[in-house]
């Protein structure tokens, strides 16, 4: 018999018979409690089942319950289990698409007749407790690719057939547990009974493979744990998360509005959520001028030959709307700042010793977005970049890309994220410019956070046609990342344009362009922000900093002239008089999120004070208006300088 060696990578070693399955090896080479803790292996590197029969020399590495691996697993055999329960309490009415696991959890998606509501939950759930406590085993078999699509032809899952048409594999793995079999890659828990907790949490409306002209599934999302500990953290986060929804949130404090009349994914600023955009502009400006950037205004529109040039209309048309003709010329929205700016540079010569050039606009750009992929401000399809363009020369690029990396740091801690995960994306498969133009933008990207100290991950591939980038994810209070800052540089744009400075040997010369934008886009950002800090917005970004409430008619006048005072003094003040009880107007002041509330009774008016309450409840003790706007003042300063 053939024998052949395993070894756990870092561990043990031995000579077993072919055919040895990875649970068989694992029994003679580690110890019984990390045995009983490895649901799965990387097998050269490779994620395996246990049950994976070894008839070559393997390396293993177990992959245990408190990897994020096993997770995975975990919640994609969920997946598994979840579409068995379906199949078998609704049958033929139902035909499987997809089930993937995703990063709280997973997804299948259904196609019924009649959609899925959360009503239909407990049902599904107490079958899958009854599958999970059978202890089905997960079994791997192998089918010809034709062999797989006559066998679920046979079954009637017209998903599953169109997605064997378009593979070039010859074989296809699929598991089954019990009598449900799915096409998959693997690998899944030994069996049902290691799934211990697991919750369904809400159903959504999703296009077959996302084409808008194709079926309308029914999308059934769930999450797993190991732990139920784990699970009810993770639902007490959804919970809080609903609570903090900026959608919800933007209603209530009346920050925006979108309507289907004027059109999906266009947002309508309201005053007080334009106050807060005023707030951010202003703090964007002021920083950006100290840090030597110029501001530029640019228009909506442009000649279509210009993305044309640029290569958006290569790359990025399906993101673009559709051109209208004026003047028998064809003209689009701008998706993209970057055009405008470099015509503004190649308005007049430059040299060398300009450089290098800071410009920077809070530019409106429009993009095509799926209507299913809108989602209040984060997903959107007319929104504001904080967008600049640096143009330098290569001796200056690595300082400039440090210089970047420091300012985006600095306005987000200002903004309170201090907590983020940077990642650095490579050259993407289509990508224009040349090897060494790639190399030498993603090693000025890497010296620059290597001199800053910035721990980063590798994206391969995630960077954009014509230049790599730095993405950094921040992460609110609830842990959740974001997408908002990217710094990206690229000699392409400069080429194709025809950018050029005299340099100091008196020839011309191509400058390098970079972009970058710190928040991303201004409508995204205060979505995060509203989420962050669940509407309660610190002194310096509250739309509306104090309230003042009257307890009867006789403070009116007083109450008036207290408002004047601190209107005009600068602090954002608004005013309730109403003939109502004070605790009522009180609660109204809280449930707006306005962190003060200044009240004025008889014996206010008679010394010329406010007594001041905090959001939280806490009272300050009674002060004169103009102790209260320098009290605002200070903290304005404070929260600014971060």
């Amino acid at each position: 018999m053939t024998e052949i060696a395993i070894a756990i990578k870092g561990g043990k070693s031995g000579t077993f018979p072919a055919g040895t399955t990875a649970a068989q090896a694992l029994k003679e080479l580690l110890s019984g409690k990390q045995r009983k803790r490895t649901l799965a292996v990387l097998r050269n590197g490779e994620p395996a089942d246990l049950s994976t029969v070894l008839d070559t020399d393997t390396v293993l590495e177990p992959v245990t319950v408190d990897s994020g691996q096993a997770l995975e697993i975990l919640r994609h055999s969920t997946a598994h289990i979840m579409a068995q329960a379906v199949k078998e309490l609704y049958g033929d009415e139902v035909r499987v698409a997809i089930g993937p696991a995703i990063e709280d959890g997973f997804y299948y998606d259904f196609d019924r007749p009649v959609p899925f509501t959360p009503d239909d939950f407990p049902e599904i759930e107490a079958r899958m407790a009854e599958i999970i406590a059978a202890r089905a085993g997960f079994q791997r078999q192998e089918m010809s690719r034709q062999e797989a699509i006559g066998f679920f032809s046979g079954r009637g899952e017209k998903y599953k057939v169109e997605l064997l048409e378009e593979m070039d594999d010859d074989t296809v793995s699929l598991y089954r547990q019990g009598d449900f079999i799915d096409l998959c890659r693997g690998p899944h828990i030994p069996d049902t009974s290691w799934v211990r907790s697991f919750k369904l949490l809400r159903v959504a409306g999703s296009y077959w493979r996302g084409d808008e002209k194709r079926e309308m599934l029914t999308r059934i999302y769930g999450t797993a744990f190991f732990d139920r500990k784990e699970l009810k953290r993770y639902l007490n986060r959804l919970e809080e998360a609903r609570k903090r929804d900026h959608r919800k949130l933007g209603r209530e404090l009346k920050l925006f509005t979108i309507q289907d009349e004027i059109g999906p994914g266009l947002i309508l600023w309201q005053p007080r959520g334009a106050m807060l955009r005023r707030l951010i502009e202003d703090y964007w400006k002021d920083e950006h001028y100290r840090h030597g950037y110029e501001l530029l205004y640019t228009p909506h529109i442009a000649r279509q030959d210009l993305w044309k040039t640029s290569g958006h209309l290569d790359f990025y048309a399906e993101n673009m709307y559709s051109a209208m003709e004026i003047d028998e010329v064809q003209y689009q929205l701008k998706p993209m700042n970057c055009p405008f700016h470099i015509g503004i540079y190649n308005a007049g010569k430059h040299s060398y010793r300009e450089f290098p050039i800071r410009w920077c606009e809070l530019g409106t750009v429009y993009r095509y977005e799926r209507t299913g992929a809108l989602h209040g401000l984060m997903r959107v399809r007319g929104f504001t970049q904080d967008d600049a363009h640096i143009f330098c020369r290569p001796d200056q690029l690595e300082e400039e890309i440090f210089n970047i990396i420091d300012l985006n740091l600095h306005i987000l801690r200002t903004f309170g994220f201090d907590t983020y995960d940077v990642y650095l994306s490579t050259r993407p498969d289509k990508y224009v410019g040349s090897e060494e133009h790639w190399q030498l933008s993603t090693d000025a990207l890497k010296q620059a956070m290597d001199k800053k100290g910035l721990a980063y991950e590798i994206d391969p591939g995630e960077g954009v046609f014509y230049g790599p980038k730095i993405d950094i994810k921040i992460k609110d209070q609830l842990g959740r990342s974001w997408q908002c800052s990217t710094i990206q540089v690229d000699f392409n744009l400069p080429e194709r344009f025809g950018m050029t400075y005299t340099g100091a040997d008196g020839s011309e010369h191509q400058p390098i362009m970079i972009h970058r934008a710190l928040m991303g886009s201004l409508e995204r950002f205060i979505g995060v922000l509203i989420e962050h800090y669940a509407g309660a917005f610190p002194v310096w970004l509250a739309p509306e900093q104090a309230r003042i409430l009257n307890i009867t008619d006789d403070q009116a006048e007083y109450a008036g002239q207290v408002f004047t005072t601190l209107r005009a003094a600068g602090v954002r003040v608004g005013k309730d008089l109403r003939n109502e009880k004070l605790n009522y107007k009180i609660r109204e002041a809280q449930m707006m999120k306005i962190p003060y509330m200044l009240i004025i009774g008889d014996r206010e008016k008679e010394e010329g004070t406010v007594t001041v309450r905090r959001r939280d409840g806490k009272n300050l003790p009674p002060m004169k208006p103009e102790e209260f706007v320098d009290m605002v003042r200070r903290e304005c300063e404070e929260k600014t300088a971060g």
